[in-house]
């Protein structure tokens, strides 16, 4: 898979601690899917961690001058901080197996010295069908166009 980023430095450096800190994570999402080659966009980077409360994280968050805050009510938790305010924790992907299962499929992409695991782009596309929100549902038809270009490319890993 080429070289990718939809990063800034700061965010790489986040990463990449996460990375030093032997966090298991993976990225997913509309994020994935543009770190595989889709042509969409996102607001935001979705993070799904095998244990969110991984040591690793806070050290990796402090770091980059980051915070955790905790759920609170109805309110997922989140990061704060100039470095991770990009980042979204997920706790949970709709429509796929647990984390362990579906971290033995990722694809491994490029940032700068170190790579990172992206759910691949046939899952995301699974996730989004079975969560089946207007916005999901319409994005649909790009994500599978783009998973028929790359694999007939042979760009996946």
């Amino acid at each position: 898979m080429p070289e990718t980023t939809i990063f800034s430095d700061r965010e790489i450096v986040f990463l990449g601690e996460l990375n030093r800190e032997g966090v298991d994570f993976m990225i997913v999402g509309l994020s994935a899917a543009t770190l595989q080659g889709a042509p969409v966009v996102t607001r935001d980077v979705d993070l799904w961690f095998r244990d969110p409360s991984d040591p690793g994280i806070g050290r990796a968050l402090r770091k980059v001058f980051g915070t955790y805050i905790p759920p609170s009510g109805e309110k997922p938790p989140r990061f704060a901080g100039e470095a991770v305010k990009l980042f979204a924790i997920v706790t949970r992907m709709h429509g796929l197996g647990t984390f362990e299962e579906e971290s033995d499929r990722t694809v491994k992409v490029r940032l700068g010295r170190f790579k990172v695991r992206v759910l691949p782009l046939e899952r995301i596309i699974v996730s989004k069908e079975a969560v089946g929100r207007e916005k999901d549902r319409l994005v649909l038809p790009i994500l599978k166009d783009a998973l028929a270009v790359i694999s007939e490319s042979g760009q996946l890993e």
